[in-house]
């Protein structure tokens, strides 16, 4: 008799131990997956980091918008920015201006470049 509750007394504890090694490694495991897992802490940190880049590149392009509009709406209504424009972007001249152009460099022919590299490609052909 006293072989057979020697036994039970074994596999009581025994199954004990094993019950708190199964409950750890779930443990570890759901606590692996609140971390790594697909919706974890560390995916949860790498979309917020996302979240903040978009929003401040939509505050950007927020700010870019509203000085087109008031561009815009100056090239609309304004003289003045309509002029300066022309006189920008088309080069126009009002009538008796006298215009002032600086020349502009030659290339060097002397320097490391060779003639070959400065022509555009293929205009040097053997006949």
């Amino acid at each position: 008799m006293n072989g057979q509750s020697g036994i039970a007394i074994w596999l009581r504890h025994t199954s004990r131990a094993l019950a708190l090694v199964c409950l750890g490694l779930l443990a570890v495991f759901i606590g692996y997956k609140v971390v790594f897992g697909a919706n974890g802490t560390m995916e949860w940190r790498a979309k917020r980091l996302e979240y903040k880049q978009l929003q401040q590149k939509i505050d950007e392009a927020n700010v870019e918008h509203l000085e087109l509009e008031n561009r815009v709406r100056k090239l609309q209504s304004d003289k003045n920015t309509i002029v300066k424009e022309a006189r920008e972007k088309l080069g126009y001249v009002m009538p008796g201006e006298v215009v002032l152009v600086q020349p502009q460099p030659k290339p060097d022919l002397r320097t490391s470049t060779s003639v070959a590299e400065s022509l555009p490609a293929g205009s040097l052909k053997s006949k």
